[in-house]
């Protein structure tokens, strides 16, 4: 079997299957990653509009969890992805 098996037979749009292999291929062991939505843009060669619409629809299905983070001056830094669902079945 894939390795993205559950994630090509789901009903998600592909720039979010794009967006999860982004995301997947940049965690740690415990499925967190941080990086900011304009570096995801730039990599992935997509609008800032089409990676936030992606990452609404991961959180939709289950696939992803998004927590801000803050800088210790109170300002927003990247948000943390934490990926929830086991991409091999």
């Amino acid at each position: 079997m894939g390795y993205f098996t559950s994630l090509y037979s789901s009903e998600l749009p592909h720039r979010a299957r794009a967006v999860y292999m982004y995301l997947r291929d940049r965690c740690d062991q415990d499925g967190k990653c941080f990086p900011a939505i304009g570096t995801i843009v730039k990599e992935l060669k997509l609008s800032r509009s089409t990676v936030k619409r992606a990452i609404a629809d991961l959180e939709k299905s289950g696939y992803l969890r998004k927590e801000q983070r803050w800088r210790e001056n109170g300002g927003k830094s990247s948000n943390l992805y934490y990926l929830t669902k086991n991409d091999t079945g």
